[in-house]
């Protein structure tokens, strides 16, 4: 991240812009930088981060609320109703929280609010006239709905010994590495399937519909057309061919879907008691859904840089698009 990074005028087109280039997962940078990639890790896995919030989720709802994995070895409405709430609940109490804490309470106003804009309201673009309404509808009747059948079809493999499987303490050091494992999977397959999405037929059919949410909220993040959530979803598939753990396919499952609520939440940082206590937004996401044309991806991995479509949130990055967008629609 260049410490002269200048966004220009760039920055005048947001409320709220991080003053920073946004970066890449340091990973993947050559040469190798191990200090980097420490540092990168340790933000997001030994702090308050979303990432460490789903990973406490996922090992509390395995605990508490689901089955032992023998007796999903049939389908039957007694477990699968408990996967169904062990998806539900935390939606709810993620984006419905997060919503009341930022747009009913506003409870630090506009603090770090990337689009200075109010969440629509009598709208037409949105189902119900209503980009909340619009944006819970999809999320939890479509979004929710084809998790939870992914989850189904992984547990019930797994139970009947046709995906590989093992339980705690079996191999700790790969069950641990499985998580930040996952997470690189998922920005791999996040990447190939937003680009597919972006072709101009399965767009209008599909990807359109989380587009209407150029100004975003909580329950942005998972507000998707039935099509592009059956394809977002395709992520469990590793499952089938990755010896894991169920509290692994909660984990991912999560880490898809209650994290977009936080990286959709419009804000930079949370705010409490007038101090930033965490943070949440997404400004490469947030890009994106401004310019539409880059930041495919997320900066896990840097499938934007080689490809030619990252925006680092600066003035220049923001000509480039501009001027890449005006040559693909003519």
């Amino acid at each position: 991240m260049p410490a002269d990074f200048d966004a220009g005028g760039e920055a005048a087109r947001w409320h709220y812009h991080p003053g920073r280039a946004v970066a890449n997962n340091p990973l993947f940078a050559w040469p190798p930088n191990p200090r980097a990639v420490v540092k990168w890790y340790a933000a997001y896995w030994l702090a308050i981060s979303t990432t460490t919030v789903t990973v406490i989720i996922s090992v509390a709802i395995w605990f508490a609320l689901l089955p032992a994995l023998s007796e999903m070895q049939t389908f039957a409405p007694g477990w699968m109703v408990r996967v169904w709430l062990a998806n539900l609940l935390p939606m709810l109490i993620c984006a419905g929280g997060l919503h009341m804490w930022l747009y009913h309470w506003r409870a630090q106003d506009k603090r770090t609010k990337y689009d200075p804009r109010d969440l629509a309201r009598d709208n037409g673009t949105f189902t119900f006239r209503n980009q909340v309404a619009d944006n819970m509808f999809w999320s939890l009747a479509s979004g929710v709905t084809q998790w939870t059948i992914a989850q189904w079809l992984v547990f019930w493999a797994m139970a009947n010994g046709w995906a590989p499987a093992f339980l705690f303490p079996e191999n700790p050091v790969w069950f641990v590495l499985m998580f930040p494992f996952l997470v690189i999977w998922s920005s791999f397959h996040f990447y190939w399937v937003h680009r597919l999405l972006h072709v101009p037929a399965l767009y209008k059919i599909a990807h359109a519909l989380h587009h209407r949410n150029v100004n975003v909220g909580p329950w942005s993040g998972i507000s998707m057309h039935p099509v592009e959530h059956l394809l977002f979803y395709t992520n469990f598939l590793i499952h089938l061919v990755v010896p894991s753990h169920p509290i692994h396919v909660l984990f991912h499952g999560y880490m898809q879907s209650v994290h977009p609520v936080f990286s959709h939440s419009g804000f930079d940082q949370l705010v409490v008691r007038d101090r930033e206590r965490a943070k949440m937004g997404d400004f490469f996401h947030q890009l994106h859904h401004r310019y539409f044309e880059c930041n495919y991806g997320t900066v896990e991995m840097p499938w934007d840089r080689w490809f030619g479509s990252f925006h680092d949130g600066s003035e220049r990055a923001t000509a480039e698009t501009r001027a890449r967008k005006k040559q693909m629609y003519t």
